[in-house]
Order: C-alpha cells, then sequence, then structure tokens
C-alpha cells in the first residue's frame, strides 16, 4: 500500500507538523510506501492530491482542519484512492462521525483502519464531506474564521463569537426554494444541507444525517428577529431544534435555492458570494478510512 500525508502546517497553530517524526518512525519498520507533503497556501491540498491519484492508488490523509480536508476531497474525489483524516483544526466537524475525539494513538489507529464507502455532497460544483449552508451561518463562519486567529479560542468558541458578532447586524433574504419537484418563495436566515450530523465546532444540526445513508438532511430556518436567534443557538449546539417554528426540516436528494439579492455560501467552511447554490448527493463517492478501534 501507498501511503500519502497532505499536511497543513498553518492548521491548529502547527499540530500537524508533530506527526512527521511518528510517521517516519512507523513506516521505518513497514514495506509501504510513503510519503509527506506541506501546504504552502489555499488550494495546494488539491493540486498535490491530484498529481499523485492520478498516477496510482493512495491512502490519502489529510492532517489539518475541516477547510484542509476539504481541498484533500476534491482532489481526491473520482478517483480509486481512499481518504483518511487525522485532525488538527479548531472545529474538526467531520471526523465527528466517525470516531470519537482524537487520541494518542490516532495516527496508528488509522494506518490501520478499515474502509468503507461513504456519500459525498456536492455545492455548485464543488464537493464537500459534511455541510453546506447558505445565509447566516456563512456569515457567522467567516467572522469566526477571524477569532479563531485570536489566543483562547477554540472551534466553537470562535463560533459562538461569531454568532454574537453577526445576529445583530444579519437581515434574512428572499429566497426561492426547489425542492423534490416543488417550488416555493421563502424569506431565509439559514439553508443548510447535512451530511454530516456537527458543524461550527461542535454544534448537532443535523442529528439524524447519516453519511452513508444518499440522502441530505436540509434544514430551513425563516426570518426570526435577533433575541430568537440567540435562544436558537443552544438548542443547535444540542441537535435540539427541529421543534422550534421557524425550522422546517427536509430530506432529499437536490435542493436548490435562489435570490437577487445574493448570499454567502459556506461549502464545509469555504466560503463565497453567490445568488444561486444546488445541493445534492453522491452516493456511495468516496472511499473512507474508519480508524481502528484499538
Amino acid at each position: 500500500m501507498k501511503h500519502l500525508f497532505i499536511i497543513n502546517p498553518a492548521a491548529g497553530k502547527g499540530k500537524g507538523v508533530k506527526y512527521v517524526e511518528a510517521i517516519r518512525e512507523h513506516f521505518k519498520h513497514s514495506q509501504d510506501h510513503f510519503y509527506i507533503e506541506f501546504t504552502k497556501g489555499p488550494g495546494d491540498a488539491s493540486g498535490i492530491v491530484k498529481k499523485y491519484v492520478n498516477t496510482d492508488n493512495y491512502r490519502v490523509y489529510s492532517i489539518g482542519g475541516d477547510g484542509t480536508l476539504n481541498e484533500v476531497l476534491n482532489g481526491i474525489v473520482r478517483s480509486s484512492s481512499s481518504l483518511a483524516i487525522i485532525p488538527t483544526g479548531s472545529g474538526n466537524d467531520f471526523f465527528r462521525n466517525i470516531d470519537d475525539k482524537p487520541d494518542e494513538n490516532l495516527l496508528y489507529r488509522t494506518i490501520h483502519g478499515t474502509e468503507k464507502y461513504i456519500d459525498i455532497g456536492i455545492a455548485n460544483d464543488r464537493y464537500f464531506l459534511n455541510v453546506a449552508s447558505a445565509g447566516i451561518d456563512a456569515e457567522v463562519v467567516y467572522s469566526s474564521n477571524r477569532f479563531k486567529k485570536l489566543p483562547l479560542f477554540n472551534g466553537l468558541a470562535a463560533y459562538v463569537a461569531g454568532v454574537f458578532y453577526t445576529v445583530f447586524q444579519y437581515k434574512s433574504f428572499s429566497s426561492t426554494i426547489n425542492i423534490d419537484n416543488l417550488k416555493f418563495s421563502k424569506e431565509t436566515l439559514l439553508l443548510a444541507a447535512a451530511n454530516g450530523k456537527f458543524y461550527g465546532g461542535g454544534m448537532k444540526i443535523a442529528p439524524s444525517a447519516e453519511i452513508d445513508n444518499g440522502c441530505l438532511d436540509i434544514y430551513h430556518i425563516s426570518k426570526a428577529n435577533p433575541l430568537k436567534i440567540l435562544l436558537l443557538f443552544p438548542l443547535l449546539v444540542k441537535g435540539r431544534h427541529e421543534a422550534i417554528k421557524e425550522v422546517t426540516y427536509y430530506k432529499s436528494r437536490n435542493i436548490k435555492i435562489s435570490s437577487e439579492e445574493g448570499f454567502l455560501l459556506n461549502i464545509d467552511g469555504e466560503i463565497s458570494r453567490v445568488r444561486e447554490a444546488t445541493f445534492g448527493i453522491i452516493a456511495d463517492g468516496l472511499k473512507l478510512v474508519v480508524p481502528s478501534k484499538s
């Protein structure tokens, strides 16, 4: 087997770099081939991965945060290689779907892990593993990324700070939504299309989501006043928001949202401004490495 380690040295304030010595020590006693590549900036991971997987099959390890993971995914998709995750970022939301909190043996448990097919999402021609969303969430993520650079702000703390920073200035937007051959107009505060359960540093946006059921769990939150939004977020953390009247839940393979006003789109933490977003699911679209239990 060939192993490719993609390390983002900036993620988690350099946590990933600490794995280099352990990787080299492990493979010193193995007949497997291994390669270590460091990213230098946005987009690097996708390009590096494509260069390798276009010529051979690899177990590709993403050592970084959710942004690095999304880049590695977009480099590996449609190849025969498999994806492994060593989370070193501040949120590490997708990893929560497959294993407990990272421990000191995670590297070795992952190297000796098993492979399974899972679904991947696609939003506006970009693939995602976890959650893609439109509206206030993307605005919050944009603000949270600024807080993550400050001392003492971990994933959830940065997200909560982003919420308070954003909630009193953000307005909902008029949108047209197409889902399951139905078309309707909505005042949208947030639309989230989830393959995984968690985002925002541990918030349980989609408590019923499964990464291998061939569907997206979709949550629409309509216009609400700032106080109601603040009351909603503690319920989001625990995954108890479905009973709120502003929240509508769908399960579907495809959904489209458009707005003449434009809105921010969040794809696994990567932010862009658009007027239209289409979300879909590709069943069994990726081989994922699940760490062994011991």
